[in-house]
């Protein structure tokens, strides 16, 4: 296996300003794959083969894989102007939107305020938590930001500690409505203030000599017992989720009424908690007493008050790192919190001036998904022109049976971003073939010519398996590539388009 470099720009230093003119252009309004020439060449042998076995039809695929070169020299055209579901790789629409219109170094903000005064290790009055939408506000940087707290004086809270949700207006959501799968994290609402996914870390100890499994969890959740131990089992590991017969359904409790595998080893559980309306509320007092602090009063739901005192300012990670976890992990949550965050800092469509967009930006009002898709659809066409089809939006994330992109509008993007002042931090936020994030299943052969040489997003849905990214070939030529393949067979037919990345990848001249 031969990796060859992505070079920082996204581009070889010689086509820097050949790219960069094209990117302007295009940021100007003018199509990105204006040049394409010609159809390419038909279906590889190997796609085929893999959707024979599959029992899916050709015409179930749609495909593109074009040169990133301002020719736009196309290798394979297939159903590319067709409008297909294409799950999580909606992520990358996303997440470029955001890395031009925000900036690779643009921060969220949680800041605590007060009503009343801090002396001599105790705050007289209450303790204001404002969410901002941080993706990623993860225990470490919530424990961060309490010490940093009880650093300026705040030690006990002689009031009420009010957490602030209004930076976002979304309506109540059913975790499980989507697929049923509730306590999945992946189904996890975005919050304004998303205290940790809102999910509960289970991990289970063996304690062999007494015969049990000792159950840890984290984040400490206020008035949440958990069973401290499950009894052992001598059965193989297999599906050990179900083996200890968890109970959920009182939120107030997480009990175990079977039995753990002792050769399971020490495993951990991600399970998102089964009342979310009230975790911010029990992790924050949870996570407030746990690092030495005191409250007199409750941890509750409500807003800042005008003229409320700035305390301290928690910064996010930058956007560069987040929409790493966004693109590499699949992060459905993450994902819409930047997507809300884009209608939350943007004016109106209409009164950001044509160009580039990548002002930093202030926050204009309260963020709404309607808003983020009118925010992104004005993005689209001032980026693309009205020639490139803009996508069908709903939340952002892909994890949505209403969105609909075109192969050829992707491959638009990503021939945009490749040549964006910006674009090394998009294309580094995608996973290797073979390496990392959710790509590390494929380029698994020994032979693999993609192995480390492709930049991917992959996406599945029941129904929808996708792909899109970008592929360095043995000739030396960089090509975007986007494949979709919407049927009901779609989970077994993904070796299609493993095969569509090493035939890619392969290309000798």
């Amino acid at each position: 296996m031969v990796t060859r470099t992505l070079h920082s720009p996204v581009f070889p230093p010689a086509r820097w300003l050949r790219g960069l003119a094209l990117g302007l252009l295009a940021g100007l309004g003018l199509p990105a794959c204006a040049q394409m020439p010609g159809r390419g060449a038909p279906l590889p042998p190997a796609v085929m083969e893999a959707l024979n076995r599959a029992q899916v039809p050709a015409s179930a695929l749609s495909a593109l894989v074009v040169s990133v070169e301002p020719d736009a020299h196309e290798r394979l055209r297939h159903r590319a102007s067709a409008s297909v579901n294409p799950a999580s790789v909606m992520k990358l629409v996303t997440t470029y939107a955001a890395i031009d219109m925000l900036g690779a170094d643009f921060t969220w903000n949680t800041r605590f305020y007060t009503d009343g005064v801090a002396e001599n290790g105790m705050l007289r009055g209450n303790l204001y938590v404002r969410g901002g939408g941080d993706p990623k506000l993860v225990l470490e940087r919530i424990q961060e930001a309490f010490l940093a707290l009880q650093a300026k004086g705040v030690h006990v809270i002689l009031g009420d500690m009010v957490l602030d949700h209004s930076a976002f207006e979304l309506p109540e959501s059913d975790p499980g409505a989507f697929d049923g799968e509730a306590l999945r994290p992946y189904n996890t609402s975005p919050d304004a203030l998303l205290v940790n996914f809102k999910s509960v870390i289970l991990t289970f100890q063996p304690d062999v000599a007494n015969g049990v499994a000792r159950v840890l969890s984290e984040p400490p959740l206020s008035g949440l017992a958990i069973d401290a131990t499950v009894p052992l089992s001598r059965t193989s590991c297999g599906d050990w989720r179900n083996a200890v017969q968890a109970r959920f359904d009182d939120a107030n409790t997480i009990r175990f009424e079977g039995r753990y595998p002792q050769n399971c080893g020490e495993l951990k559980w991600p399970v998102a908690y089964q009342n979310p309306a009230s975790y911010a509320v029990r992790a924050m007092e949870g996570l407030w007493r746990a690092s030495g602090g005191a409250i007199t009063g409750q941890v509750r739901s409500g807003l800042t008050p005008p003229g409320a005192q700035l305390l301290h300012e928690a910064h996010s990670l930058p956007l560069s790192d987040i929409i790493v976890d966004v693109n590499q992990w699949s992060n459905n949550v993450m994902a819409q919190q930047v997507f809300l965050t884009l209608g939350q800092l943007a004016p109106p469509p209409g009164v950001i001036a044509a160009g580039s967009g990548a002002e930093r930006l202030v926050p204009v009002r309260a963020a709404r998904f309607e808003r983020s898709r009118e925010v992104v659809e004005a993005w689209w066409k001032r980026t693309f022109g009205a020639r490139m089809a803009a996508p069908v939006l709903d939340n952002g994330s892909g994890l949505s049976r209403s969105e609909r992109i075109t192969p050829e509008a992707l491959a638009g993007l990503l021939r945009h971003a490749a040549y964006h002042p910006q674009g090394v931090q998009f294309v580094q936020s995608l996973s290797i073939a073979g390496v990392n994030g959710t790509a590390a299943r494929l380029a698994r052969g020994e032979q693999s010519a993609a192995r480390g040489n492709a930049w991917v997003k992959t996406g599945t849905l029941r129904d929808v398996t996708g792909i899109a990214g970008y592929v360095n070939a043995v000739n030396g030529a960089r090509y975007a590539v986007v494949g979709f393949i919407n049927h009901p067979n779609a989970p077994a037919a993904r070796p299609a388009l493993d095969a569509l990345l090493e035939w890619t990848a392969a290309q000798p001249d």
